[in-house]
């Protein structure tokens, strides 16, 4: 049984287009991608997170813009997870897939950093998984107050700075994990 997953958060075309820019997406994709295979090798999941948004009346399953971004490495096997909120762990298939791996230290990577991405690492610290966000592995767009730059940073230190129920969270680089892995 696997100890570790990694979450993949909302990394789907319909986010990454022309009209919806994502700050440094190709930086974030190629670290995903890095830590995908670290994972796969220690026999450790990837779990695709998508957002269905039929009730919004966009990224609707089957559609190209649900699809994961075909940048990413995926590969026969591994795991999806289809949400319809903010929270992936919300009426979603997350906390049972977890459970039968096993799985209890996540690791975050995705995109929406402040929306998705943000209230999925605050549930799962509710959850009391042991949570890993990698630093630089999400993005997010420019919002009406804040640029995209900004909030990342912003969060990054919201994260180190909370207080958990179980685990201490922990903001950590990909190159950080990778080399952790190593040992």
């Amino acid at each position: 049984m696997a100890a570790k997953a990694l979450l993949i958060i909302d990394m789907q075309a319909g986010s990454f287009t022309p009209s919806t820019p994502r700050y440094e997406s190709d930086i974030v994709i190629e670290k995903i991608n890095q830590l995908t295979t670290i994972f796969r090798a220690k026999s450790n999941p990837g779990i695709f997170i998508r957002h269905d948004g039929s009730r919004e009346g966009c990224y609707i399953p089957g559609t190209d813009d649900w699809q994961i971004l075909p940048e990413l490495n995926q590969l026969p096997g591994d795991l999806y997870v289809e949400k319809t909120i903010n929270d992936s762990f919300y009426q979603s298939e997350l906390q049972s897939t977890l459970q039968k791996l096993g799985a209890n230290d996540l690791y975050f990577v995705g995109c929406a950093t402040d929306f998705c991405f943000d209230t999925t690492v605050k549930s799962a610290l509710g959850k009391d998984y042991n949570v890993t966000v990698v630093k630089d592995g999400h993005t997010t767009a420019d919002r009406p107050f804040a640029n995209a730059k900004t909030l990342i940073d912003h969060y990054n230190w919201l994260w180190s700075e909370l207080t958990p129920a179980a685990y201490p969270l922990k903001v950590a680089t990909c190159l950080e994990i990778i080399e952790s892995a190593m040992k």
